[in-house]
């Protein structure tokens, strides 16, 4: 039996950098290597790292490997405070173990190593850490919206990055912090990256009624990027309302409302005409305006022009920033349920928009079928959310992406075989 030592350095951060003398243990008596308990390699460990009050730079990973071709890694784990287990990989000649998710800013670490040397006698060796604090200026806070209140089943949660995010392990990072929870739960659930520095959240299909939604980030002290750590957000609760579902048939001029999936009111209504039709699919009501001036140059008309107007208009119930409304039409009461001659709005008359108004909320649903428009944008004009199929919408998440699967967390871990 080999009686040398075996050597093995822990690195991390500017964490530890320590030389692990494993050891040989002596044989028991039965001579098997492995029938002699766990070699205790204190008396051989010399700390070179941090010391006192001074901590680990998180913004390494925490790194252990051998230095000698005799003796191997058989596995480590890594807890923080919590007991939560932090990622890694070991590779299969048992040289090097190395963390592969980011290490928390200002938290405290055990990390248990154990060891064999050429002869299968064990060693074991447990080591403590703790990291730094990440500067503010490297701080990713996260915006919840809207903003807290009462809403329609259709709103999405938002969630707005103040730094954008581009890199797809990094996103990776950032979506597994954001916590989305509804009571009763919703059918599904995901985020989708918009852009840069903004998600959408939303069920597969509308939140339940009568239900609590609430957002958060879990990103204070994570590291994203080599530059950047996640900072303190505060989280968000939303509710919602009965559901509201209005539906209107732009070929037959009629719009249903529903509550709760039960019709309570059928309007006569005009939509766009030839050149102006109203966008098919569904939109989300953004807000409602007791009166709002319209004017055709906003949407590209020219003054004096045929299509020309400038009208005061009463109780307009917004569903895209370009200026689509469900909205009083009283000039044109004539045509409502029988023609399209509005310049894409939704026109009804005065006693219906009234009654409108006062019936749906901020998130409810408001659909448009058989129109000659356009789909809905997705995003940039209102909350089209809910046009993007679930696979699609899956697919703008960073997690569950079938083309970039996410990394598998793996609480312990063992030589590949």
């Amino acid at each position: 039996m080999n009686h040398s030592p075996r050597i093995f350095s822990v690195v991390g951060s500017s964490v530890l950098v320590a030389a692990l003398g494993v050891g040989v243990t002596a044989c028991g008596s039965s001579g098997h290597p492995l029938s002699a308990q766990p070699y205790d390699a204190a008396s051989q460990i010399t700390f070179k790292g941090p010391s006192g009050k001074k901590k680990a730079d998180p913004d390494k990973p925490l790194e252990i490997t051998s230095e000698d071709g005799d003796g191997r890694i058989t596995d480590v784990t890594a807890t923080d405070a919590m007991g939560r287990y932090v990622a890694g990989e070991l590779s299969a000649d048992g040289r090097r173990w190395h963390t592969t998710t980011p290490l928390a800013a200002n938290a405290a670490y055990t990390v248990r190593v154990s060891t064999e040397d050429e002869d299968g006698a064990p060693g074991r060796k447990v080591l403590t850490f703790e990291t730094g604090k990440p500067t503010k200026e490297k701080d990713l806070k996260v915006t919840f919206g809207p903003q807290k209140g009462k809403y329609g089943v259709g709103q999405p949660i938002t969630a707005v990055l103040n730094k954008p995010v581009k890199d797809p392990d990094a996103r990776t990072v950032v979506e597994r912090a954001l916590k989305v929870d509804s009571q009763p739960a919703a059918e599904g659930g995901s985020w989708y990256w918009v852009d840069d520095k903004t998600l959408h959240y939303r069920p597969e299909k509308y939140w339940p009624a009568h239900a609590t939604v609430t957002a958060r980030s879990n990103l204070k002290g994570i590291k994203v990027t080599d530059s950047l750590w996640g900072g303190e957000s505060k989280p968000l609760t939303i509710t919602t309302g009965d559901r509201i579902e209005a539906v209107t048939d732009a070929s037959s001029h009629e719009m249903t409302v529903y509550r709760n999936g039960e019709a309570i009111n059928s309007i006569p209504v005009t939509t766009g005409k030839p050149g102006f039709e109203t966008r098919n699919g569904i939109k989300v009501v953004l807000g409602k305006e007791y009166y709002v001036r319209m004017r055709g140059t906003s949407i590209g008309i020219s003054e004096g022009s045929s299509d020309s107007y400038d009208l005061p208009v009463y109780y307009a119930t917004r569903v895209t920033w370009s200026g689509e409304y469900v909205h009083a039409a009283p000039w044109s009461t004539g045509s409502q349920g029988s023609e399209n001659v509005s310049h894409g709005c939704t026109g009804m008359s005065t006693d219906n928009a009234a009654w409108f108004f006062d019936t749906v909320r901020e998130g409810d649903i408001v659909k448009v079928v058989n129109s000659n428009g356009e789909d809905m944008d997705p995003f940039g004009n209102g909350f089209g959310d809910w046009n993007v199929s679930w696979k699609k919408w899956q697919a703008g998440s960073s997690l569950t992406n079938p083309k970039k699967p996410a990394p598998v967390l793996r609480a312990r871990l063992s030589p590949e075989v």
